[in-house]
């Protein structure tokens, strides 16, 4: 720094220093002691620096950490571009009309939909919260082309989800059922329930929760009231 006659561009980090050590501008020594202002004049403090994980945070009460965010949201300044355009003014403080300064927000629905798979997937597709999953529930009926009672059955409950406001799915394609269990894994859909002729002769059904490893078997009898429980 030393009979420098250039001028310093320094981090606002390093011109809050006092009592530093620098380079003498001559090689193998150094000034200690140095203070700006003091031993130099010709310098301009600037933002040049990005901060990093450590650094000390602004109010002197900890250090920063940096962490990752999902935009779901954002802020324009529109100025007086639109209310020029729409000659949109109001009565200013001088009694004279003057065009507003105009400014929009919103939430964006396509940016919560990948903040949320984002943060709730596992290696098998999404785990949608149920507050904005395509649907509530999946009926997967096992043979539903070929077994009337597996049919039936399906057909019924299905009838008694949508009285209840329930919104389900009916997965009645001609797949094989590993084939339905993995779609209905991939688009995360938070409730199955699995019906097949077997169900229909103990009179239970299967329930699997998109979130959880282990199935259960449920007394048909008391799917809706169970479902419904699920969804309070």
């Amino acid at each position: 720094m030393k009979n420098l006659r250039i001028i310093l561009h320094l981090d606002y980090a390093a011109a809050c220093l006092s009592d530093f050590v620098c380079g003498a501008n001559d090689e193998g020594k150094h000034l200690i002691g140095v203070n700006w202002g003091r031993d130099t004049s010709n310098f301009v403090a600037a933002d040049l620096r990005n901060v990093v994980s450590g650094d000390p945070s602004p109010d002197g009460k900890g250090k920063l950490e940096i962490k990752r965010g999902i935009e779901v949201g954002h802020i324009f300044q529109l100025g007086t571009k639109y209310s020029d355009a729409m000659n949109a003014n109001v009565i200013g403080e001088d009694g004279k009309a003057v065009n507003m300064n105009m400014g929009c927000y919103g939430i964006g629905v396509t940016r919560i939909v990948a903040a949320s798979i984002e943060q709730n997937h596992d290696e098998k597709g999404i785990i949608f919260p149920e507050s904005i999953a395509p649907f509530q529930l999946v009926i997967v009926p096992i043979n539903y082309n070929k077994s009337s009672r597996v049919r039936k059955l399906a057909d019924e409950l299905y009838e008694q989800f949508l009285s209840q406001g329930v919104e389900v799915l009916l997965d009645n394609r001609k797949e094989r059922p590993g084939i339905m269990f993995a779609d209905s894994e991939l688009l995360g859909i938070p409730h199955r329930l699995v019906i097949s002729d077997t169900h229909a002769d103990s009179g239970n059904i299967e329930y699997k929760s998109r979130n959880e490893v282990e199935k259960i078997e449920i007394e048909l009898k008391a799917v809706i009231d169970f479902i419904l429980a699920k969804l309070a």
